[in-house]
């Protein structure tokens, strides 16, 4: 069985016009993914199944190994919305750390983290969305991440309520710097000089959050728009042997009619990955 699309009708929308004022905020110049202190958050978290004890804990130990409370609790603050915000179409933070668990590298950890950031962060998703739709018009070459091209991008982008894009030029100079940080870490960008993205490698893990994304956000029709894939940079092209490594996989199923792949989770999208019991 075989995958068809000719990929028309897949890109995302370019979400302009979409957030309010209150909903966009320039966060992501004060931290990128982090893996590790994310990690270890999510860990908190599982453990503790209370953020008012987990704030504690983080701030009060220092847990992220920052010098001064005030400087720990922005990084709380920032990496604790991206969880709390997280619904059904991503693990839930107790299962977070086991999935951070089963990767196999920190390039998947980002990757998989890259989606919490996403979620939460109007403004990232506005730039993915029109990154993505770079991709599929004009190929790899689309996924150029100079300053100049950032910042076109975002004044382009327009408010709910029709009004522009409006920060200082250092803020959005320091915003740019943090997309990039990000491609960096989701292997997009493959030095701290590079500014051309790359399609980046899917390591088993991401690849399965990023199907499970797409199934829980369409349903049986994810594959034709698999916005998971899409996020993570993977053109049409890839979509075939993408979906043979999801139908590989233990915890879905594939069936088909007329030759057409159809694919599903076998229980629970996030089964494979059970709550989390370690120590921190």
């Amino acid at each position: 069985m075989t995958l068809r699309t000719d990929g028309r009708g897949a890109s995302l929308s370019s979400l302009d016009s979409t957030f309010s004022h209150d909903e966009v905020s320039m966060t992501l110049t004060r931290c990128g993914l982090l893996v590790d202190r994310a990690e270890t958050l999510a860990q908190l978290y599982a453990k503790h199944r209370d953020w008012t004890v987990v704030e504690e804990k983080w701030i009060d130990e220092r847990v992220d190994q920052r010098s001064t409370r005030g400087s720990s609790k922005g990084i709380y603050r920032a990496l604790s919305s991206r969880f709390k915000t997280v619904g059904s179409e991503l693990p839930s933070i107790v299962q977070l750390p086991s999935v951070l668990d089963q990767c196999e590298t920190v390039r998947d950890k980002a990757q998989v983290l890259y989606f919490y950031l996403l979620e939460d962060d109007p403004l990232v998703q506005y730039a993915a969305h029109r990154y993505v739709d770079r991709l599929l018009k004009s190929g790899v070459d689309g996924l150029n991440f100079d300053q100049e091209t950032i910042e076109r991008l975002l004044n382009e982008f327009h408010y709910d309520d029709g009004s522009e894009f409006s920060y200082a030029e250092s803020t959005t100079r320091r915003w740019g710097e943090g997309l990039r940080s990000v491609m960096r870490e989701i292997d997009v960008l493959d030095t701290q000089q590079t500014l051309q993205g790359q399609i980046p490698n899917l390591g088993p893990t991401p690849l399965l959050v990023a199907s499970g994304y797409s199934w829980e956000t369409h349903g049986d029709d994810w594959l034709s728009q698999p916005t998971g894939w899409l996020y993570l940079f993977q053109p049409d092209q890839y979509w075939d042997s993408l979906a043979e490594r999801v139908s590989d996989d233990s915890s879905w199923e594939a069936s088909g009619i007329h030759g057409e792949l159809k694919l599903q989770p076998i229980d629970d999208t996030y089964s494979w990955a059970d709550p989390w019991e370690g120590e921190i």
